[in-house]
């Protein structure tokens, strides 16, 4: 595997870590899709993202929710912005933008899956876009 911006430091800053700078919804870990150390700096482009999904049986279930934390860099990109979304089958249910230089904790991003049954790829997407 080619280590990239968001693979070069799986287990240590980034991916399902036990965090030295943020504190867990629960348990001991939290999954990180960007960097846990602050400063570290990449070369990105628009539209680049990471993300983690999984497949989720969603039949009978109205929401699929998730808390996070988003926490940009002072020095983003010019003209493009971090966005957080929650992805069912890759399409984007819910979103936030972050803004440079902050952090936002999000303690409840959701996702209307009422009108779908069966069992769907959900998950979280950081990319970088133009807001």
């Amino acid at each position: 595997m080619a280590l990239t911006a968001f693979t070069s430091r799986l287990g240590l800053g980034q991916g399902r870590i036990r965090p030295q700078r943020a504190t867990p919804a629960s348990g001991e870990y939290l999954f990180v899709l960007g960097d846990e150390e602050p400063g570290r700096r990449f070369a990105l482009a628009l539209g680049d993202f990471a993300e983690v999904t999984q497949a989720v049986d969603v039949t009978g279930v109205a929401l699929v929710r998730c808390a996070l934390r988003l926490r940009v860099p002072a020095g983003a990109p010019a003209g493009l912005a971090w966005e957080v979304s929650l992805v069912v089958d890759g399409m984007k249910y819910a979103r936030c933008l972050g803004r440079p230089g902050r952090e936002r904790l999000v303690a409840d991003v959701a996702a209307n899956v009422s009108k779908l049954s069966g069992v769907h790829t959900v998950g979280v997407r950081l990319e970088l876009v133009s807001p």
